[in-house]
């Protein structure tokens, strides 16, 4: 025979229960049963979410496509496929040098208050023949603000051609792992990887990417990216 506790009918169970529930929210000791949803901010803080802001170029800006084809546009349909609770915030601009992204990174990090950020910059700079003294420094204080204000920070890294001389473009190359490991940022390789080579993936202007080559980027970025999720 069992000799276990005495059977308490459900109907029992469920007072019992009520008036622990009653007691506990009577004594402070929690609150109503529905405040877990009703701050969604502090829902995707608990789970890792947040705002995740992408500071490029026209890379990032959808120079020449449809509004909404361009590869942070895919980026933002897969989050809300696979992470829902980030989003982005595109902050690229055609034609941002290093310098201009400098110069905004405070505000939008104050504005924003990400925490990701994806620094794609640089191209402009090697293109124009910029000082990459002056493009490294520029490219290291955007990512120790972005990892001061508590963001994590991943560089998109890129490659120029030769136009300049190749000690010009290997420098280029170089820097960004260099800065990455120095400051402590992730890395994307090269943004361009698997399409820098296929001429049928470049506007005609042969600097652009088409909008199939967007996938390919976003793929490009994504390994790195969801390992800071």
């Amino acid at each position: 025979m069992h000799t276990g506790a005495p059977f308490t009918p459900p109907s029992q169970l469920r007072r019992k229960l009520a008036r622990s529930i009653s007691l506990l929210v009577a004594l402070g000791l929690c609150g109503p049963l529905h405040a877990a949803g009703q701050n969604s901010t502090k829902l995707a803080q608990s789970t890792g979410g947040g705002p995740i802001l992408v500071l490029g170029d026209s890379l990032s800006a959808e120079y020449g496509l449809a509004r909404g084809s361009g590869w942070v546009a895919l980026l933002q349909a897969r989050l809300s496929r696979q992470a829902p609770h980030y989003s982005v915030v595109n902050a690229s601009i055609s034609g941002e040098t290093t310098s201009g992204g400098l110069s905004r990174i405070a505000a939008l990090l104050s504005r924003h208050q990400p925490v990701i950020v994806l620094v794609e910059l640089g191209g402009n700079d090697a293109l124009r023949g910029l000082d990459l003294a002056a493009t490294e420094n520029n490219l290291r204080q955007i990512v120790r603000q972005s990892r001061h204000s508590g963001a994590r920070v991943a560089l998109l890294g890129m490659q120029v051609p030769p136009n300049y001389g190749k000690r010009y473009a290997d420098w280029f190359a170089a820097m960004f792992p260099r800065i990455a490991t120095s400051e402590g940022a992730a890395l994307v390789p090269f943004l361009l990887e698997h399409i820098a080579e296929r001429g049928d993936y470049f506007q005609p202007d042969r600097i652009h990417p088409t909008v199939a080559a967007q996938p390919v980027m976003l793929d490009n970025v994504w390994p790195v990216l969801r390992q800071l999720l």
